[in-house]
């Protein structure tokens, strides 16, 4: 593996015609500019796409439906998550969704409520 201009470039066999794989490249702020910055990988990009915060609306519709723990908690507790934690940030959803579950093992409460997001965001980065 080789680093070139911020970017760890992976020898893989993209070029082989039997090649049969997809490789996705996530990144934050900045990363667009980087990867167009190498021909080897911009040239293999299909598809650019930027995602977004999930929106309160899109939160309360997509959270339940990512892990089991939300699935029967109240909305507004997930409201009060999104608004003091997770803002629309998936990446921070499955942050407060890991420090949840082992909140509720440690508990054996049956779902989240505020006390237990209270601890949960302690425990965020």
């Amino acid at each position: 593996m080789a680093q070139r201009g911020g970017v760890r470039v992976l020898p893989l066999p993209l070029d082989e015609p039997a090649t049969r794989f997809a490789v996705v490249f996530v990144g934050g702020e900045g990363c667009h500019t980087v990867l167009r910055r190498e021909p080897m990988l911009s040239s293999r990009i299909f598809i650019w796409q930027h995602f977004t915060r999930l929106t309160p609306s899109e939160v309360l519709d997509v959270i339940p439906l990512f892990h089991p723990i939300w699935a029967h908690a109240d909305p507004d507790d997930i409201a009060f998550a999104d608004q003091h934690a997770a803002h629309g940030n998936f990446r921070a959803w499955a942050q407060l969704t890991a420090h949840a579950r082992t909140a509720l093992a440690r508990t054996g409460r049956p779902r989240v409520d505020q006390e237990l997001l209270r601890w949960a965001f302690s425990r965020l980065a």
